[in-house]
């Protein structure tokens, strides 16, 4: 009996590592059907074929719709390009306008496989599709029929990231000893939470893996800036050397990086910001992870292993455990969970558009040290870590009432690690709480009291934390208390903020403090 051909494997440019192309379960990989309003899974937990031809589509339509920071561009398609030379024969390489004319010159009618896409629009156009089989999602922990099992036994539907995480850590025994949580303690935050060392531009930590460039990247730089000169294309933010892996094996390299050399520092610092040390002893793992370069359960792995060699404190490996396993997954699951309809909410009634200073990374044009060296960041690299994205950025457009859908296109445009799942929960969710407090119980926001503890951006800038009216009040102390003000009915219902809230009747210059935001409107602060 003749053995049935291989069918064809389609590969989007966010499944680039082996476990997304080799038959079999994977590392991490879910082997469960499709979420509710995805395509179903048909093709087995067994994924791809043996053997299967690979079919990757480089669509320039992709670019053309939306204008990405122009670094995410470069190593998107670097990354699948190098992919591409590491599969060889066995990948058909397309490059189309769109990802349905790549499609059909390419498959030809044939049976074809992929692996459950990361996007509601990605779903759709492949449940769209005549003889494809979508397998089961990979690249995360937890199979979407486990989280569904696991929040459908939530009492209310309430949701919270820290019963998901130790449920997460239990499965997976993850920080583990003898049924319990290393350390003695779930939760090291307290730990977590120290600000950056006074008298220091930087925190003294290795330097992160470096990319070196090659062929691809040159080939990639010039198709880039063939596209911009034809009109084709237009890019945000600056393509300097390229900063993040590329390639399964700078990923791994990054990885051991991280975990040898400076694990050990992250997690007390994790919360904290240096205008001169942007890495930090962050793992910039978050954009590999998300093309897939990456599997979260071998950074997991490498983390506890490294603890528990005694090369790091077990409060550092809690919380970059809690980043990949507990968070990230948490996002990923509740990007399917609340389904399409999530992006438009909008409890808040947010409407503002965004300035033109912002929507184009201006940030000579900013005034606020805190705020103008963050974007500067952003312009230059696609990337910042966790609290400048919640607590600068998005705590900026929170106050000053910005459409948060335009707010999760702006963060999914210009970061690097910036997908629809990614964004969608962290910005309407965590960042604005457009939803009103599915994810979060709170909003995140604050005064420059909060900015000036845990960074050295108030150093050296016009304004002062500590003043909310007149030439030298502080952006985010003005605006803190004029976004209380603005929901104040809302939020005094909010149990951990209705005494907060009740402190704008003891603010004798509120008045003052109002019209002064008013008059500021769409002006750089």
């Amino acid at each position: 009996m003749s053995r049935r051909a291989p069918r064809m494997h389609l590969v989007f440019g966010d499944q680039l590592g082996p476990h997304f192309t080799e038959p079999g379960a994977g590392v991490g990989a879910a082997e469960a059907p499709g979420p509710a309003g995805g395509p179903d899974a048909s093709g087995g937990p067994g994924g791809p074929d043996a053997d299967a031809p690979i079919l990757m589509i480089e669509s320039r339509a992709v670019f053309r719709r939306r204008s990405f920071h122009r670094a995410k561009a470069h190593l998107v398609l670097s990354a699948m390009r190098h992919r591409a030379a590491e599969l060889g024969d066995r990948v058909r390489y397309v490059k189309a306008d769109t990802y349905r004319e790549g499609l059909a010159g390419a498959a030809g009618g044939s049976r074809t496989t992929v692996c459950h896409p990361t996007s509601h629009a990605a779903a759709r156009f492949v449940a769209a599709l005549p003889d494809v089989d979508v397998v089961p999602a990979r690249g995360f922990l937890v199979p979407h029929g486990d989280f569904a099992a696991w929040a459908g036994e939530r009492r209310g539907g309430t949701l919270r990231l820290e019963d998901f995480y130790r449920w997460v850590r239990r499965r997976h025994e993850l920080l583990m000893d003898g049924g319990e949580p290393a350390g003695g303690r779930w939760n090291f935050d307290r730990d977590n939470r120290e600000p950056p060392p006074r008298g220091r531009s930087t925190l003294g930590a290795p330097p992160p893996w470096t990319a070196r460039e090659d062929e691809i990247d040159e080939e990639v730089r010039h198709d880039l800036d063939a596209w911009e000169r034809a009109g084709d294309v237009s890019f945000t933010g600056r393509d300097g050397p390229r900063l993040f892996p590329a390639s399964r094996a700078e990923a791994l390299a990054a990885l051991d990086r991280f975990a040898e050399h400076r694990l050990a520092d992250f997690g007390r610092y994790e919360d904290a910001v240096l205008a001169g040390d942007p890495w930090m002893s962050h793992s910039m793992l978050s954009a590999p992870l998300n093309l897939g370069l990456l599997d979260p359960a071998e950074c997991v792995e490498r983390a506890e292993r490294a603890w528990r060699e005694g090369g790091v404190p077990v409060a550092s490996a809690e919380g970059f455990v809690r980043q990949i396993a507990g968070w990230r997954e948490y996002v990923w699951h509740l990007y399917w969970h609340f389904g399409e309809d999530y992006r438009r909410r909008n409890v808040l009634r947010h409407r503002r558009p965004l300035p033109d200073w912002f929507a184009d990374l201006d940030a000579e044009a900013v005034t606020a040290r805190c705020l103008s060296t963050v974007l500067a960041q952003v312009r230059d690299t696609g990337w910042t870590h966790h609290i400048p994205r919640l607590m600068i950025l998005g705590s900026r457009a929170l106050q000053d009432g910005w459409d948060p859908a335009q707010v999760t296109d702006w963060f999914h445009r210009n970061f690097v690690d910036g997908y629809d799942w990614v964004m969608l929960p962290n910005v309407v969710g965590m960042s604005q709480y457009a939803d009103g407090g599915l994810m979060t119980t709170k909003p995140y926001t604050s005064g420059g009291a909060y900015i000036n503890r845990m960074s050295d951006l108030c150093g050296g800038c016009a304004y002062r934390p500590a003043e909310r009216v007149g030439e030298r009040a502080c952006p985010y102390t003005a605006g803190y208390w004029a976004f209380l003000n603005r929901h104040r009915e809302r939020l005094s219902r909010n149990h951990r903020m209705a005494r907060t809230v009740a402190n704008l009747d003891r603010l004798a210059d509120l008045p003052e403090l109002l019209e002064q935001e008013r008059r500021r409107g769409k002006s750089a602060p």
